[in-house]
Parts: structure tokens; sequence; C-alpha cells
């Protein structure tokens, strides 16, 4: 009898660890086209349509949203996840660092993975990688920029995860580097855009982004292998070459379909469009090109408190209705046009460069890029630090506002796991009382 007792205990304490190995699952979509929320804002520029499932459109200097297609949908992103590892790796490693590729990364080799054909002992450097991670989209390389720069592989997923919280991501998930399937690694069009938004504040990101052509020079044990782009909008041979794109990432499998992030700029406007779900990447670019056209024929930039703003042609600050809230002692407006959030700005009573540095500083306590790494990407821009300083505050204020969210979540876990433990000593001591008796 007591046997049965154990055994029914043992049954049971797996149900409920399977049970809590789930409890972060989330559902991601397939074949649901999504209504384009942005259609319902007063007076708001009619949005072109699209074709992709989800889809958003963000200004890349204030992170405001001008089109919202499900922007917070799960799915899975493919290999635009490489610009997360693009992004990792450029601020934790040299590009003259030298990687020399093991099982980890020659193991992605094979007929059915973008590679680069790296061979076993064979030496690139890491700015080779960068390149060959996203012009050939090389999944070996990733994994193999993965155990380098990060000691193992996963040590490198967990620095993605936390540097995509970091920069406001709140309903992403990475398993690997390179978007290869997995159930756990999915994500939203709203938080590929702040990763590419992230991403393009800093030089060597954007630089590689950018590139059309590279060549990784002869090797150890290889000939000089050439790249060229395979992104349509950025190769001038191409019928979808766009005029302004910098840089973006395409990505495809099977459940993810055909994804794309993509960035633009004219005239000193810089804008970001991600596009996840078609049938083909003819389809992306349709829509990226349909979106960014919307942005620059539909929107001015006007400056409002000091600070630059994308707002519909014809609206002024005065149009605005604002919503103030405070971080680290300092008070912020926030601007809204019929609802809809077009940026924020410290309040007129406040110190604008003293309000953005007391910011700056508890997102520097809790995990940005620290000033040095900010200082080598000023001098290779030209960037102001007031410009950098403002993304950090951004995401100062992103993670004020989301807090609450995360602390519901946390809650509700340990809310979970303390009823799992619960159920789990009330069977033990069952069994024992049971066999002792």
């Amino acid at each position: 009898m007591g046997g049965k007792i154990w055994k029914a205990a043992a049954a049971s304490l797996a149900l409920i660890l399977t049970s809590s190995a789930t409890v972060g699952a989330v559902t991601v979509n397939f074949g649901t086209v999504a209504a384009v929320a942005t259609d319902n804002i007063q007076n708001w520029p009619k949005a072109p349509a699209t074709v992709s499932e989800t889809a958003v459109l963000i200004d890349a200097d204030t992170g405001a949203v001008l089109y919202d297609k499900g922007k917070d949908e799960y799915r899975y992103p493919a290999s635009t996840t490489k610009l997360m590892t693009l992004l990792v790796a450029v601020e934790n490693a040299s590009p003259r660092d030298q990687v020399t590729f093991t099982e980890t990364g020659v193991r992605d080799v094979n007929w059915d993975s973008s590679n680069i054909g790296m061979q076993l002992g064979e030496t690139i450097t890491m700015k080779d990688c960068w390149y060959a991670a996203i012009i050939e989209s090389a999944n070996e390389v990733c994994a193999q920029i993965a155990e380098t720069v990060g000691g193992t592989e996963a040590e490198f997923i967990n620095m993605m995860n936390e540097k995509a919280k970091a920069i406001g991501c709140t309903r992403s998930h990475f398993a690997n580097a390179g978007g290869l399937p997995d159930a756990n690694h999915y994500t939203t069009a709203h938080d590929l855009a702040k990763i590419m938004r992230a991403g393009l504040q800093n030089a060597r990101f954007r630089k590689v982004v950018g590139g059309v052509n590279y060549t990784i020079p002869a090797t150890n044990m290889s000939a000089a292998r050439g790249m060229h782009t395979h992104m349509p909008l950025m190769a001038r041979e191409s019928n979808l070459y766009y005029e302004g794109c910098i840089g973006g990432k395409t990505g495809s499998t099977q459940d993810a379909g055909h994804t794309l992030v993509a960035a633009a700029e004219r005239n000193g406007r810089t804008y970001i469009a991600v596009t996840l779900r078609t049938q083909d990447l003819g389809q992306n670019c349709n829509d990226t090109i349909a979106l960014f056209d919307y942005a620059f024929n539909n929107f001015d930039t006007i400056d409002v408190n000091g600070v630059k703003m994308t707002v519909p042609k014809g609206v002024t600050a005065a149009d605005l209705t604002t919503q103030s809230f405070e971080r680290n002692g300092n008070t912020f407006d926030q601007y809204y046009y019929n609802g809809q959030f077009v940026g924020y700005a410290p309040a007129a009573a406040a110190t604008p460069t003293a309000a953005v540095t007391a910011a700056a500083e508890t997102v520097s306590a809790e995990g940005e890029p620290q000033a040095s790494d900010g200082a080598v990407q000023t001098a290779e821009t030209g960037e102001t630090s007031e410009s950098q300083e403002t993304q950090k505050t951004e995401s100062a204020v992103q993670n004020a506002e989301e807090e609450q969210e995360g602390l519901s979540d946390t809650a509700k876990r340990l809310l979970i796991a303390g009823g799992c433990m619960g159920v789990l000593l009330i069977i033990l001591l069952i069994a024992l009382y049971i066999k002792n008796g």
C-alpha cells in the first residue's frame, strides 16, 4: 500500500513540475490578421492597406507609434532575431576579436540552415561575424558569436533576454541567437521595433545593418568570401529598392512566415517598420514601402518644449494634451494627440539636461551600457551625449510605466509556485502517515 502511495506522490510531483514549467508559456498566433488600431484615432491619417498579419511603424527618435496593426500580438521572429544578437555582440565585444569555430558553430552548417560554410578550427574576426550574421543570415556564425561573447550559448541568450528587458521589450523571449524554430522563442512587432531603435543608437550596429557588400578575407581554412545583401529594400538592382533605407533584417521559417524589420531616413526623420508573417518577402517589402511613404507623406516634426515630436501634418503643440508623471524627483509631461502618445519632455519648469541626467543615472544602475561604451559610440557617430541620455531617459520612463505589470506577473508566479509546494507537502504527509500508521 505504501509503495502505491509513494508512486502516486511521485506522479503528482511530476504533474506539478510540468505545470510549473509551462506557467510562462504564450500562445503565438497563426493565420490571424490583426486589425489596424490606429485607424480608430480621430483625425489620424488613414493608413495604407497591408497584408502582413501584424505590423508597426514607429518614429525612431521618439519611439511614438504611428501605425499599429496588432503590434503586441505574439509572433515568431525567425532571423530578425539576429538584430538582438548583433546588438548584444557589438556592446560586449571588439570588432578585432578573433573567433575560432568550435563544434557549437559548425553544427549549424547544413543544407536547411543559412550558413557561410565555416569549418571546425577556422578563424575570422568578430567584425566578419557581425556582417555574416546580418548579410548572409549565417546561423552557425550566430551560434559561435554567442559562445564567444557569452562564454556559453546559454549565457549569451540570457544576455539577449536581459537586454530586451532593459530596452522595454515586455513580450519577447529568446531561446537561441539565430532565430531557429523554438516554441519558447517569440516576440512582437513592437518589441522588434524597440530592438532596432536601440540598435540604431550604436554606431557599429548601424553600420553593420546598413551593409550592402562585405568581404571576409581569406582565412586559415578558406578563400575569401564575398557577400551581397539579400534585403531588397537596400539592393539597388532590386525593383523593391527604397531610397533612404538605412538598414534592416529579413527572416523566414515555416511557422514565422516571412518577417522584416527595416529603417528609413529622409530629411532628418527616421522611421522603423516591422512586418510579420507574410507568404513571401515581396509582400513584406511592399508593406514596408507603403508604411514608409505613409510616414514621410502624412507626418511632420514639431518642437514641443524643446523636444522634437512627430505628429500628423497640420497638428501644432496647441492641439496636444498632456499628462504629467514623476521619475527620480523630476517631472515629465507625456504628450498626446486625440489619445495617441506622440512624445514626452521634461516639464516646462524643469531644467531639461538635469532631468535627463537624473533619469539616465537610474537606468545605468539598472543595467544599461555604461559611459565608457557610450563614449566610443559618440566618437564614432558624432552624436551628442544629450542624444544618448535622452534614449536612456525614455527607457527609464518606459520601465516606470511597465513596472506594475511586471510585478503582477511575478506575484502570480510566486503564488502558483507556493500553491504547488503546498499540495506536494500535503501529499508527502499523507504518504508518511499511511506508511507509518
